[in-house]
């Protein structure tokens, strides 16, 4: 019998912990490599972390902040926060110091809990704007003594000292599922973020029918164990990891190691061989044009083999997704001379299922790494539906859809082809701001998403665009640009686009080309160039993009093709302001900062 009733993922943790005991909870890499921390030990430093908040007068429903990369210092603070009944507050590691003291002013947050040195300085240089927050606690070691600022060394310590068992069981039994656990700031790619409000039931219910689906349909066992190893390195600021990876983990036992930064995505891969990840498309898109890149420099003879793979990969695609075997002797002999070593290369040879959501996957992607046996799950959900809410599963997956929608989970189209949801998962409001949480409900209870989607016959979801994305050209006709930019981005050529065109006579786009092929297609070409900025005004680059375009582009109809296009230096970036935090374009920053490129496309004659 499980000591503590499940309202609470922090109480699924207890449970966990009492029985798993000395396996690994987590693993972080030091001096070189990873170590484990097992369940009691992360027991022992959340009770300890607990007794410090309250001692520091942390009350139930109270708000405690995170800001600091993933670690798992940041499972730590989240457990003990929600364990005495306290909502955290999560910031994205690489919000400014502007974004961090919106969040902490409206949240009112009481204490925040911050990962490094940097974090430690944003928040020091608004702290005097924020009369709500105290005590500041840092994850790292600090080298001198700063006032009001105390290592999570010295809290854990004063928690011990100060222990309370009795009050840690109290607040914890008296978790109510709709009590709030968090609130999450969305991104957004215009004004203020909006602080998403969701409950204890949210999160249990949405990680408790997540893992039900993922249930073998045959024999009935888990899919999700105590024996997998998850890969952390989307931010845990973000509610997809908060859930499928962070949540998922704890109720099934799993292991969680974390990437040290992004940067060092593909080394902790090699390093860690994770059996589960958590990921966005953009990673995705990386790793496959990175597997290209080498491809096409590679001898003509290993081409030739790489080439047969990705056919026989194609080929046996529908087998793969419906979890049948393989049998043919060609797929055997491209796994073998191909995908195996791939995988090992990629420290992917123990991926069991690879969790996309966040954005749209696109075909090719999902068809390459699918094709090569590994399992991705493309799925959907906002942060607002915390996030899950479509998902495809292992023995069903249907490229270009989001799958099936989860139990308990009610999908409906509107007249005018919004998804609209209603489900135990949907978030009780947005905090302070009733007027923005009654306009996206609709009368009977359901969730607007603001996204375009369609059903299809086999009940899989397929999202089709944003409404607030939607192009209305000078004609009339409705577009949904990011349909066409996925398409093209299957160019081994093309890093990012945004295509333009609202209120204008035809669509035109902004190009990111993937810099190391154009350059190596240029070596190939004979084509000398002083700097990229010249090859990107040579005749023939600007004739392979316009070849590129087309060629990706052929399906659509005449008033939904690229028309003229500007290449584009400089990667979209996060840092550098053209992308959210989960990597999703902000259209109206970057149709202002390239505002001559864009009207230098619309000067002159009109393209017929």
């Amino acid at each position: 019998m499980p000591k503590y009733e499940e309202t609470s993922v922090a109480a699924i943790f207890q449970n966990n912990a009492e029985k798993l005991g000395e396996r690994a909870y987590a693993a972080y890499k030091t001096g070189g490599a990873y170590r484990d921390i097992s369940w009691m030990e992360m027991n022992r430093m959340v009770h300890a972390l607990a007794y410090y908040l309250l001692s520091r007068g942390i009350g139930k429903g109270d708000r405690v902040s995170v800001f600091s990369p993933n670690r798992y210092e940041w499972h730590l603070a989240a457990l003990a926060i929600n364990s005495i009944g306290a909502a955290d507050v999560p910031i994205y590691a690489t919000n400014s110091a502007e974004e961090a003291e919106y969040i902490l002013g409206n949240s009112e947050a009481k204490i925040c809990l911050v990962g490094t040195k940097d974090h430690l300085d944003k928040v020091l240089e608004v702290k005097t704007k924020l009369p709500n927050l105290g005590d500041v606690v840092i994850f790292d070691e600090l080298d001198r003594k700063i006032d009001g600022v105390m290592m999570l060394r010295e809290a854990l310590e004063k928690g011990e000292a100060a222990k309370n068992e009795n009050l840690f069981d109290e607040r914890l039994r008296g978790i109510r599922g709709d009590d709030l656990c968090t609130l999450i700031y969305t991104s957004g790619t215009t004004g203020n973020p909006k602080g998403v409000m969701l409950t204890h039931n949210n999160f249990v219910s949405n990680v408790k029918n997540t893992l039900e689906e993922m249930r073998d349909p045959k024999t009935g066992q888990d899919l999700l164990t105590e024996k997998d190893v998850y890969l952390s390195f989307l931010p845990l600021s973000h509610s997809l990891e908060r859930t499928a990876g962070f949540h998922g983990a704890v109720k099934s036992g799993a292991k969680t190691a974390f990437a040290v930064d992004m940067t060092t995505i593909m080394e902790n891969f090699q390093e860690v061989r994770p059996t589960i990840i958590v990921c966005v498309p953009r990673i995705y898109e990386k790793i496959h044009a990175g597997v290209l890149s080498k491809v096409s420099s590679a001898p003509s003879s290993k081409q030739k083999i790489f080439g047969f793979a990705v056919r026989q990969a194609r080929k046996n695609l529908p087998l793969v997704c419906r979890d049948l075997p393989v049998r043919s002797l060609k797929y055997r002999i491209a796994d073998k001379l191909v995908f195996s070593k791939l995988k090992v290369a990629l420290g992917m040879d123990r991926l069991r299922f690879a969790i996309s959501g966040g954005a749209p996957l696109s075909v090719s992607d999902a068809e390459f790494f699918i094709g090569m046996g590994l399992k991705i799950l493309e799925g959907f959900g906002l942060t607002e539906t915390s996030p899950i809410t479509n998902f495809n599963r292992p023995w069903f997956i249907k490229p270009g859809t989001v799958g099936q929608p989860i139990k308990e989970t009610e999908i409906r189209i509107a007249d005018d082809g919004e998804l609209l949801i209603k489900g135990p998962q949907v978030m009780a409001g947005y905090y302070k701001n009733e007027e923005a949480t009654r306009e996206v409900f609709t009368p009977d209870g359901f969730f607007r998403t603001g996204d375009i989607a369609m059903v299809d016959e086999d009940n899989c979801l397929r999202i089709t665009g944003r409404i607030k994305d939607i192009i209305v050209t000078a004609g009339g006709k409705n577009i949904s640009p990011q349909n066409i930019e996925n398409s093209v981005k299957e160019s081994r050529y093309i890093e990012q686009i945004a295509v333009i065109g609202d209120k204008k006579k035809f669509l035109s786009a902004l190009v990111v080309p993937v810099l190391p092929e154009l350059e190596g297609w240029a070596k190939e070409q004979g084509i000398s160039y002083g700097d990229v900025d010249e090859l990107l005004k040579n005749d023939k680059t600007v004739e392979l993009f316009r070849r590129e375009i087309d060629s990706f582009t052929r399906q659509y109809a005449r008033v939904e093709q690229i028309r003229r296009f500007t290449l584009i230096k400089a990667e979209w970036t996060q840092a550098t302001g053209e992308l959210t935090p989960t990597q999703k374009v902000k259209r109206r920053v970057i149709e202002e900062k390239y505002a001559s490129e864009i009207d230098a496309m619309y000067a002159g004659d009109d393209v017929n």
